[in-house]
């Protein structure tokens, strides 16, 4: 699926056909190679795995008592309208890398009810994919795309016990093995290239991260919190402002909705809330640059990535370190 919003916010498809962003990294003029990836424009997908949602999910554990009270009693009332403000994406993440997204935003959860091992994905509700069914996927497409790097997160770890970590970085190991970098000074696509990694995995805990070298401590993630597009590149503007990170870091140019937002618009959706904010959002990302300067931006995420050009504008930042 892909799209693109009016001036007055209003959606409208784009005709399929192959994208031209499949291969990116491959494609970047050969002076870019030797640019460490922290200093590279890269776009990515806020809650990358929400498309998998349905109103069959179970409500997350680590929601309210109250949502999941009303969740056991009106499940037929609460579970649509918790999806509605649950998705943020709606290509799967074959169609997200073959739009160019190359980091990942992956929430990891045990369902209380699941089995021992399965792990799945979370956002207020549980996805019906499996995490391992997930990796296994966005391997295959690696070995399609041999010089293409991923950035993966993996964060916001639920019901997690010291043995599922164990159980999930043993998968991590087994679906990548080689593909993996270990963590050390950030690379560049050159260096990785002659080692044949394609993948950089961010484990958000920090006692797991200690015992496994193949695994990166996890990245800043600059979240607004903001229902305006308004407000939230002006907390953008003042995260610049203090200095980026050393290493790789996200700027979220994703709206998040709160309780008043909501009450007040009852029929709506973080869908309807975040399209006619894109084009605003967009110009912000296209005055963006790259590079090592303490308000150079890194990796972007956002919601609904296959609308409009929000990945090809985030890709083409990457010309302005030509210019240097």
């Amino acid at each position: 699926m892909s799209g693109q919003v009016s001036a007055s916010g209003a959606f409208r498809s784009l005709p399929c056909r192959a994208n031209p962003n499949a291969d990116w990294m491959s494609g970047l003029s050969p002076q870019l190679w030797d640019v460490p990836l922290h200093h590279l424009s890269i776009p990515g997908s806020h809650d990358t795995m929400t498309y998998s949602l349905s109103k069959r999910s179970p409500v997350s554990r680590s929601e309210s008592r109250l949502l999941q009270l009303l969740a056991k009693l009106l499940p037929c009332i609460l579970q649509p309208v918790v999806l509605k403000w649950s998705v943020t994406q709606v290509l799967d993440v074959t169609e997200q890398l073959d739009a160019g997204v190359r980091y990942l935003d992956l929430r990891v959860a045990h369902m209380p009810e699941g089995s021992a091992q399965n792990l799945h994905f979370v956002h207020m509700l549980y996805t019906t994919l499996l995490v391992e069914d997930t990796l296994t996927e966005i391997s295959e497409w690696l070995e399609r795309h041999p010089r293409e790097v991923v950035v993966l997160a993996c964060r916001n770890f639920e019901d997690l016990s010291e043995d599922l970590h164990e159980y999930l970085v043993s998968c991590i190991k087994n679906i990548f093995g080689d593909m993996l970098c270990p963590r050390g000074e950030v690379p560049t696509l050159r260096q990785l290239w002659a080692r044949g990694q394609q993948v950089l995995l961010s484990y958000e805990e920090d006692g797991v991260v200690s015992r496994h070298p193949e695994l990166w401590p996890g990245i800043p993630y600059w979240w607004g919190n903001q229902v305006s597009a308004k407000k939230l590149i002006r907390y953008l503007e003042r995260m610049k402002g203090c200095g980026r990170p050393d290493g790789l870091f996200v700027a979220g140019i994703n709206l998040t909705e709160n309780l008043e937002y909501v009450l007040a618009h009852p029929a709506a959706s973080l869908k309807n809330m975040t399209l006619p904010s894109l084009p605003r959002l967009s110009a912000w990302v296209r005055e963006q640059r790259p590079g090592p300067g303490r308000r150079c931006t890194n990796i972007i995420a956002g919601d609904f990535v296959g609308t409009g050009s929000f990945v090809s504008d985030v890709i083409r930042l990457n010309d302005k370190l030509l210019a240097c």
